[in-house]
């Protein structure tokens, strides 16, 4: 960059970073962080260790959130004298410097800004995430195995481990359905925007005539709760069947019937687990997926009763997509609730889904 690009880009940052700072209110952090020490220092703070966990996790948070704030403040204060030592001495080397020293600074507050916008209860937790293709057989079959692609090579970019849950293969071509748990940290934070209904419109591979298909995938996406939730689920409310846990492709993992389905009764949810060799194992996890459930029933049910008070109402069904992927006939992937849109679809197929899930992140913020 010469010496004017460089001054036009510190005005861009440096206005980016007041925006940021306006995000957050120094005086009640710290008041927070102050609390918090007070707590830990309670004789008996260690006596439930879960809970002590939380707090000092929360404090550290809140630490790094402004150690961060501090960092990036001198940052610009340094970059701003070194632009005023290039005007002054025409120096090259400094002034490359300086252009280095401004893309760091530029993905640093990229980072940052997307940290202050996962302030969700669960937004550190990972993520378990569904897809249930729609009506359609075939078609929606192989759309939904092509999104199971896209979020394992998002979570793959992002260094999250992908395991496998449940999965029941197509017919003829891709998923029925499948179930997958993302670890990492804000892992569901993040995936929270994917939860809805996707469109993809394409010239069909399975079409002799070569027509061109429309076809739905619901994605469902939950945090991973805290086994110590309290959600009461009762022995004679479940029906548990065991089945042979089979993966992608057909593939037996073992022949016993070591995978478990569980039908809760009064709600009717359902939850299958076949990823581990033991049915034990598999039990727990199951009933872990459950309790999530249910904590999300019961979360939507009292959304639901604050949308009757207030006298909104929206409808959800399959023509209530949150984004289309384009396919035919040109190439396009759009985000409904955003209008962010990109004309490299096969780029967002092989996972790149930030740009959509941090404008749908600012989006929320702004609601």
């Amino acid at each position: 960059m010469d010496l004017l690009e460089i001054k036009q880009e510190f005005s861009r940052l440096s206005e980016h970073f007041h925006e940021l700072k306006s995000y957050i209110d120094l005086e009640l952090i710290n008041n927070e962080i102050n609390r918090l020490e007070e707590i830990m220092k309670e004789p008996n703070f260690w006596s439930n260790q879960r809970e002590a966990k939380k707090i000092i996790d929360k404090s550290n948070n809140l630490k790094n959130r402004l150690d961060v704030l501090g960092d990036l403040s001198s940052k610009v204060e340094d970059i701003e004298v070194g632009i005023t030592l290039v005007d002054e001495t025409e120096d090259d080397a400094l002034r490359m410097e300086i252009t280095k020293l401004l893309k760091k600074l530029d993905s640093e507050m990229h980072n940052f800004e997307i940290e202050l916008l996962l302030t969700g209860e669960y937004d550190k937790s990972n993520a378990i995430l569904e897809i249930h293709p729609g009506a359609g057989g075939t078609e929606s079959q192989d759309w939904g195995e092509m999104l199971l692609r896209m979020y394992t090579r998002y979570a793959e970019s992002k260094n999250f481990k992908v395991d496998v849950l449940d999965y029941l293969e197509g017919e003829e071509a891709g998923i029925k359905s499948v179930t997958i748990l993302i670890k990492g940290t804000n892992a569901y934070g993040y995936l929270k925007a994917e939860k809805g209904v996707h469109r993809l419109i394409r010239m069909s591979p399975f079409d002799s005539s070569g027509r061109r298909h429309t076809s739905f995938t619901s994605v469902d996406v939950m945090p991973e709760i805290d086994e110590d939730i309290e959600i009461e689920i009762r022995s004679e409310d479940l029906r548990v069947d065991t089945y042979r846990a089979s993966g992608a492709g057909g593939q037996h993992v073992n022949k016993t019937e070591s995978a478990i389905r569980i039908t809760h009764l009064p709600s009717g949810i359902v939850v299958s687990c076949q990823a581990d060799r033991s049915q034990i194992q598999n039990r727990e996890t199951a009933m872990k997926m459950l309790k999530t459930k249910l904590y999300q029933l019961e979360l939507q049910r009292q959304h639901n009763e604050l949308q009757n008070i207030r006298g909104e109402h929206k409808e959800i069904g399959w023509g209530s997509q949150i984004r289309s992927y384009v396919f035919h006939p040109y190439s396009l992937v759009k985000d409904h609730r955003t209008d962010a849109e990109i004309g490299n679809v096969q780029s967002v197929m092989d996972g790149d889904i930030d740009y959509f899930i941090n404008e749908y992140l600012k989006f929320q913020i702004k609601l």
